[in-house]
């Protein structure tokens, strides 16, 4: 009944005609997405570089931080076919590959879990770690984590959205989840190794800010669909679908950008910065062993 009112074809900023009324969340969408393809694909395509070539402290979270890069580099170059889709062309071939794109992009906290939990026992567990430090444990538990990835996106592409709507909230929640736990223990691990001394090691230091950083950056970037998405059948189609769906998207969207970020500054200022849950930032093994 809205598309009497308004002129044929695909609206511009908008994918649903009633959402012309509230198309501010769309702005903010594509300016994300402009964002993303400027900065994110090339800062992901150097630290693909740099772990490829051994340009960085070596670490085994690498084999980690090296898919999520590719996984966001994909993600990013799919910008100029998702923005011509929704503002010019409408084709549904094209909608099959932005949800294989979206439901890739949905199951990427999979990897952060992956890294927090090897910087987790790095820090907490340092003698489990000593018996675990065999990268093809690594390997094989990214295969099977692409796995599970690809099978999501292709359902989602083949099914649709609602299709697995609940099984993206319960991974962001398991995710986020996971995350917080690994970070609160690894600050609270370095604190406690310095309890009673003058000064922090400087090495614990870097370690100690960049966990506090990332944290940060993790509950920023994933806790507003955890907070948001369950109470969907409660929002109005106009809130959920054209305000909040798209707000929430679109921040998690950022953590293509910012990540790699972290990682490049981090790198360059201290060369052995510490973040266990951000999927840049690493630690040498010998300096997390505390």
């Amino acid at each position: 009944m809205f598309n009497a009112t308004l002129p044929p074809g695909p609206p511009p900023w908008y994918q649903f005609p009633v959402c012309a009324a509230s198309p501010w969340a769309f702005v903010f969408y594509f300016g994300v997405k402009v964002f993303n393809l400027a900065v994110g694909a090339p800062c992901n395509a150097l630290v693909v570089w740099r772990i490829a070539a051994g340009k960085t402290d070596a670490s085994t979270s690498d084999i980690f931080f090296f898919n999520l890069a590719l996984l966001d580099v994909y993600f990013c170059l799919m910008t100029p076919v998702d923005m011509a889709n929704r503002l010019l062309l409408d084709d549904p071939r094209l909608w099959f590959l932005q949800r294989f794109a979206y439901g890739v992009k949905d199951l990427a906290p999979l990897f952060l879990v992956c890294i927090c939990l090897d910087r987790y026992v790095a820090v907490v567990h340092p003698l489990l770690f000593t018996g675990i430090r065999d990268n093809r444990i690594r390997v094989g538990v990214s295969v099977a984590v692409w796995g599970l990835v690809l099978a999501y996106g292709l359902t989602k592409c083949i099914l649709g959205v609602m299709s697995v709507n609940e099984v993206f909230g319960g991974v962001i929640l398991f995710a986020l989840a996971v995350m917080v736990f690994c970070n609160a223990a690894v600050v609270w691990a370095l604190r406690r190794s310095v309890a009673g001394k003058e000064a922090l090691h400087p090495v614990k230091r870097r370690a100690l800010r960049t966990v506090l950083v990332v944290l940060a950056i993790v509950v920023a970037n994933y806790l507003p669909p955890v907070a948001l998405m369950p109470f969907a059948s409660y929002y109005s189609f106009v809130a959920f679908r054209c305000q909040i769906s798209v707000s929430v998207f679109s921040i998690m969207d950022l953590s293509c950008s910012v990540e790699p970020l972290l990682f490049i500054t981090k790198t360059k200022a201290g060369g052995a910065g510490a973040g266990c849950c951000g999927r840049r930032a690493g630690v040498k093994e010998l300096d997390v062993n505390v």
